[in-house]
């Protein structure tokens, strides 16, 4: 069996580093598979990029411009619409045409458009589609904001002008969607139970095959380690609690930085003891930024891309935070739970499937700060022995669920449904 994985990217962002995992994980278990990118950054010989990859650039200028013109010359939500007007012809690639299964991933941003994926059906090949985010089941956001239109029609879009129109931008990409996955065969895979239960209620999805599968993560690179030594390597105190919070943009607001902020005013308040004795480490782009905001001494570490130092700054954390507003399945959780990091979130997307409420950490009320920082006081008040055991949780969590062989072979079943289907329809 050989399956084609293709990603805009081959690492930037948390969809394509889980898609390469998904690689890895296949390859591991004996499954032929390649990856097909945009943007490929390393030479790992398994990932291909697309020939003439300037064009690729164009095809992303040409959907902002389209996207800048709809939204009557606004900036605001630039970059959180895609419209897959403008995209690469994926199928002249020998990668292509050698694969048995063509595996989409977040292929947004001038990667493909919808006429490209038109032609991928038209090939005959069975078709399997992560989902990363809500994208692939409304007309053109990656999250809904608590809008309920993809369950019928998405149109009057709350990201274009004045709320949109019924004939606006969303409503002619979603009936172009509409008329693209009608009857397409696709089988559907979400990363979270939360978002798959979304997808079915999708009025595109809602007839289409829609499964959930986690993402895999590999428990040889990401794993426990001396956090003395850890924390000696990053630079960071020996003595006291170390808190950590991460993201590829650390001011990004879906992310919660706002309430991460204000929970840590909240403990700096009523835990002035602890907090006394915590500090903070910021791992990702503008983390400087927000160091200034805390009451605590912080450590901005910037962006990181070296596997091995992230683990190690997990590593280095009593307790990892991350107060997404909106999430599908967090790869930085499930990092720092396979380092044996308990975890603080908000009971939101996914999160809830992978943090086990006061057992390997704490799920606190949405958009409640308070409550963000009494799980941080939960994890950093828990005496030795109780703490242990919630380490030991987050890593059975993750060993049950998330390993690369088991992630592989509900995947390997996956395609072979999907040639069945296909064979079936022949």
């Amino acid at each position: 069996m050989r399956i084609l994985i293709v990603s805009t990217y081959e690492k930037a962002g948390g969809a394509a580093v889980a898609a390469k995992r998904l690689m890895e994980a296949l390859q591991e278990s004996g499954v032929k598979a390649k990856m097909l990118v945009r943007e490929k950054e390393t030479d790992d010989i398994s990932v291909a990029h697309l020939p003439h990859t300037g064009f690729g650039q164009l095809h992303f200028l040409w959907e902002r411009f389209v996207i800048y013109l709809a939204s009557h010359f606004s900036r605001k939500h630039l970059f959180e619409i895609d419209i897959a007007n403008s995209g690469s012809d994926i199928t002249r690639t020998l990668e292509f045409r050698e694969a048995d299964v063509i595996h989409l991933h977040w292929i947004n941003q001038g990667m493909l458009s919808l006429g490209n994926i038109r032609k991928i059906l038209a090939s005959g090949k069975p078709v399997v589609w992560t989902m990363h985010d809500a994208w692939p089941a409304t007309a053109v956001c990656h999250y809904t904001r608590g809008c309920n239109m993809f369950k019928s029609s998405c149109h009057s879009c709350q990201l274009l002008p004045g709320g949109g129109s019924p004939s606006d931008l969303a409503s002619r990409v979603w009936t172009a969607k509409r008329r693209l996955l009608a009857d397409s065969g696709i089988h559907f895979v979400a990363c979270s139970r939360w978002l798959a239960a979304s997808a079915k209620q999708s009025a595109l999805l809602r007839d289409l095959n829609v499964s959930s599968i986690p993402n895999p993560i590999d428990t040889r690179l990401f794993h426990p380690e001396n956090i003395e030594a850890a924390r000696k390597a990053e630079g960071l105190p020996t003595e006291g609690r170390i808190i950590l919070f991460v993201s590829q943009r650390v001011t990004d607001p879906r992310k919660g930085v706002d309430f991460f902020v204000k929970a840590i005013g909240h403990l700096a308040e009523q835990c002035p003891d602890m907090a006394a004795q915590a500090s903070i480490a910021i791992l990702g782009g503008h983390a400087e930024e927000i160091a200034e905001q805390l009451p605590l001494k912080t450590f901005p570490l910037g962006y990181v891309s070296d596997e091995h130092r992230i683990r190690r700054i997990y590593n280095a954390a009593d307790v990892y935070v991350l107060p997404s507003l909106e999430d599908n399945l967090p790869n930085t959780i499930m990092e720092a739970m396979a380092c044996g990091v308990p975890c603080v979130g908000f009971k939101v997307g996914g999160i809830p499937e992978m943090i086990d409420h006061r057992a390997n950490g704490y799920v606190a009320t949405l958009r409640d700060a308070a409550d963000l920082a009494e799980g941080i006081r939960h994890v950093l008040s828990a005496d030795a022995p109780t703490y242990e055991a919630m380490s030991q949780a987050a890593l059975r969590k993750v060993l049950t669920n998330y390993s690369n062989h088991r992630v592989a072979m509900k995947y390997i079943e996956i395609y072979n449904q999907a040639i069945a289907y296909k064979h079936y329809r022949i």
